[in-house]
């Protein structure tokens, strides 16, 4: 009997520790995700592969909006480690306060999923900082692109792109925080064909921050996907004759094929650079253009009213002339009847 009971004691403590084991086990991998994350992140890093915003063209093929890469600087805060934060700052820019303040807003985001600590780093400073970044747990580099105007011209008609807000977000479940959607004009009313779809790169990460390739070669990747070019029925040549025209002025001027009603240039003065309305400095300058006394902002060729006068009336004579309605030598009366009544010009015989 004593045998039997000294057997029900060990064979007890050893339940005991095996049921402490399955619990702790259970803990580990089910409850708290620490251990998991820690695994899993410091092996594989997921990077979002953003596509080419569609490029777009005058009727004649020249280019009107184009890409440039830019970097994004992305973070992981669980993955964050003590390191030199004063020689990180001056890397890229900022002071230990924005440093700070831009990893709190990290963390309140999601302690273990990444988000943009530091957008649009220029190729300058991506160089300098890829070099270093292995310093930086928790830190790593997403490239981007931003658009680029390379004639500075019609900027209300192409319209800009700007960063997504919360609300768009979640109402939209393609666009993620830091994405940019068009705003204004064209990037706008033709968004969905323009921006293409995301894809993910998965690459594996060793102990130093450092990309040691692609995971399983690349089996689980699924590739970007470009946005669609559009070519627009502008003609570059006429719109900057345009612009031109309309130097130091205010008003606009509108140009369109009779025969199809096609626009071929559409200017509004005064207008803006819409350079000044892409990157880091957009902010500043929408600021500035908005106080403009002059309101470059304002599309006058689409919002404001203007009387024709008989200006008009050369308008109209020659598109008649162009569509072979009328001649040169055709000749009309100072009046012309509607209904009962005989309207007559303001101002005969010099109308």
């Amino acid at each position: 009997m004593q045998n039997s009971g000294q057997r029900f004691v060990i064979l007890g403590i050893f339940t005991v520790v095996i049921f402490i084991y399955l619990v702790r086990l259970f803990y580990i991998q089910v409850i708290d995700d620490n251990y998991k994350l820690s695994a899993n992140n410091n092996v594989l890093r997921y990077i979002t592969e953003y596509p080419a915003r569609g490029l777009v063209y005058d009727r004649t093929g020249k280019l009107l909006v184009y890409n440039e890469a830019v970097y994004d600087l992305m973070v992981i805060p669980k993955q964050v480690k003590d390191f030199d934060t004063t020689s990180f700052c001056e890397i890229i820019g900022i002071s230990k306060e924005e440093f700070e303040k831009k990893l709190k807003k990290a963390r309140t985001y999601s302690r273990v999923k990444s988000s943009i600590f530091e957008k649009q780093l220029s190729a300058e400073t991506y160089a300098v900082l890829q070099e270093k970044l292995f310093k930086f747990h928790g830190f790593y580099v997403q490239p981007r692109t931003l658009r680029k105007y390379p004639n500075k011209i019609a900027g209300h008609t192409l319209g800009y792109i700007g960063e997504v807000d919360d609300k768009l977000v979640a109402k939209n479940p393609y666009y993620q925080s830091g994405d940019y959607i068009g705003v204004s004009g064209l990037e706008q009313s033709y968004e969905v064909e323009l921006r293409g779809q995301r894809g993910v790169r998965i690459v594996m990460v060793d102990v130093f921050n450092r990309e040691k390739g692609s995971f399983s070669n690349g089996e689980y990747d699924s590739a970007a996907v470009s946005g669609q070019n559009l070519v627009t029925t502008l003609d570059l040549e006429l719109q900057m004759l345009g612009e031109r025209l309309l130097e130091n002025k205010i008003g606009s001027v509108v140009a369109i094929e009779p025969s199809t009603g096609e626009i071929l240039a559409i200017v509004t003065k005064p207008g803006y650079d819409p350079n000044l309305l892409v990157g880091r400095v957009r902010s500043k300058n929408y600021a500035q253009l908005l106080k403009d006394e002059l309101k470059p902002l304002f599309n006058r060729a689409m919002m404001a009213y203007y009387p024709p006068g008989s200006t008009f009336k050369l308008v109209n004579a020659l598109i008649a002339q162009q569509e072979s309605i009328i001649t040169p030598s055709t000749v009309f009366p100072h009046s012309f009847v509607v209904g009962s009544k005989s309207v007559k010009c303001h101002h005969i015989p010099v109308a």
